[in-house]
């Protein structure tokens, strides 16, 4: 399965036009507009990338067509896709669209939990919860580009960098939530799997989040909130559909899933690029920089985010196009909408690149007012025929303060070298056959598991450390 980065996929677009609107998008389209969509929105896989897997690919297509088939609103027209990325999500576009995270499909444990969840996401389409949300305008625009780790404030300086794909991130109110686990748990057991493990995943996500610090949400949780009783209502509405189906039995399909999971990538693919030590590095680009000592950052397929810790200043990462070096810098200082811009021609570590400074001009989103959205220092930088766009957005006057890290960053732009950092591989699910007798921890031990990573696999499993795995029980660990 192998992925090719954005970096390398995305050469020939144009300068930033993975963050502008792209044509064809669906993310604005109506009901009426969006009935035949057959294929994922451009934009998501900009963003995301696709998981080559070919297999997997066709069981979501084939169980989420199977269950759209039975649920209210049979003939809307729905696609599903899995999206190359590590985080624990799944979410529906209005347009009928449903994505599942690789991550969320290393974290189930059985087709009962997936299905659970594939209906949940269909329940949110059929409920039409996502144009109620889109009629509130809910999402600023620039929240998807700058994620959670960014301040509205940043995120409105970025507006002009990031439009259409926000309306697919929309956050769920609670009665929402639980009209969209009642229509999973019927939705599931329509097509035949016990929807009470559907609840058994909420708690995977509940130990996740406890895992990770009591600030850090699993990105599943933080657009679909949780509730206290989620669990136990899931419970009870999956027993109330097992008794409406008579004396059927219904599947759970434990070990059929797992396999079909073997060799999937788990966490951050190091290829698409890593942080470590507060340098970023891109294997298979050959290049790396360092991050602002303290800033946060966020890796994807489209970008790559650095951020001021209290966000009041952003420097991203994209690609320019392959046209002159010239025309790429020109063509950034417009879609940034800059006031006359400074360019001025540099070379960084043996790079031809050019320094754009200026002021963004745009609407204020508090006052409505047209004026000075932001202060910006960019560099573009040419790596053969392909150009790199570092963009520094601060809040106007601040450049002072902020483009000595912009400038740092940029001119730490270099060739990857390092013969370590240029061979890491990426981790992959891998499946094994338990032994009497061994608890869990035990059979991580055995495959080189170190005790630290023990919780981590554990929740993996949806297990505790200290259960016993029967003779001939699969079970999920990493390797590369």
């Amino acid at each position: 399965m192998s992925h090719v980065s954005f970096f390398a996929r995305h050469a020939r677009v144009g300068a930033l036009a993975l963050l502008l609107p792209l044509a064809g998008s669906t993310a604005f389209r109506s009901p009426q507009q969006t009935k035949q969509t057959k294929q994922p929105d451009p934009q998501v896989i900009a963003q995301f990338g696709l998981l080559e897997n070919a297999p997997l690919q066709q069981f979501i297509k084939q169980k989420g067509q199977q269950m759209a088939a039975v649920s209210n609103r049979a003939d809307y027209g729905y696609n599903f896709t899995i999206v190359d990325s590590p985080v624990i999500n799944a979410f529906a576009a209005p347009d009928g669209n449903v994505y599942f995270t690789r991550g969320i499909m290393a974290h189930f444990n059985n087709e009962a939990q997936f299905a659970g969840v594939l209906g949940h996401e269909i329940g949110h389409i059929t409920a039409k919860h996502g144009q109620k949300q889109q009629t509130r305008s809910t999402l600023a625009t620039g929240a998807l580009l700058l994620g959670s780790i960014f301040s509205s404030r940043i995120a409105q300086l970025a507006q002009p960098l990031s439009q259409g794909v926000g309306l697919l991130f929309l956050k769920y109110g609670r009665d929402d939530e639980r009209e969209a686990d009642k229509l999973g748990v019927t939705y599931s057991t329509k097509i035949g799997y016990d929807a009470s493990y559907m609840a058994d995943f909420f708690q995977t996500l509940q130990r996740e989040q406890a895992a990770s610090g009591a600030d850090a949400v699993p990105d599943f949780l933080s657009s679909h909130p949780n509730s206290a009783d989620r669990y136990t209502t899931v419970k009870q509405l999956a027993t109330q559909a097992k008794q409406q189906v008579g004396g059927r039995a219904l599947t759970v399909n434990r070990d059929s899933y797992l396999r079909r999971i073997e060799g999937l990538p788990y966490g951050e693919d190091p290829r698409q690029g890593f942080v470590e030590g507060g340098v970023f590095y891109h294997p298979d680009l050959k290049f790396r920089f360092p991050i602002p000592s303290g800033w946060k950052s966020q890796n994807s397929p489209s970008q790559f985010q650095m951020a001021e810790p209290n966000g009041k200043a952003v420097q991203i990462l994209t690609t320019a196009g392959n046209g002159t070096l010239e025309a790429a810098a020109q063509s950034l200082a417009e879609q940034l909408k800059l006031q006359s811009p400074q360019a001025s021609r540099t070379t960084i570590n043996g790079f031809p690149a050019v320094a754009i400074q200026g002021d963004q001009v745009g609407q204020d989103q508090q006052t409505g007012r047209q004026g000075i959205t932001a202060s910006t220092l960019s560099y573009v930088i040419q790596d053969g025929k392909t150009l790199y766009a570092f963009i520094g957005l601060c809040a106007p006057n601040t450049l002072t303060t902020y483009g000595p890290s912009f400038q740092r960053t940029a001119q730490g732009f270099a060739r990857l070298t390092d013969a370590s950092k240029l061979n890491r591989q990426p981790e992959k699910i891998r499946i094994k056959t338990a032994k009497a007798g061994q608890t869990l921890a035990q059979a991580l031990t055995a495959n080189g598991i170190p005790a630290r990573r023990h919780e981590e696999l554990a929740i993996l499993n949806g297990m505790k450390t200290t259960d016993k795995l029967s003779a001939g029980m699969l079970y999920k660990t990493v390797g590369k």
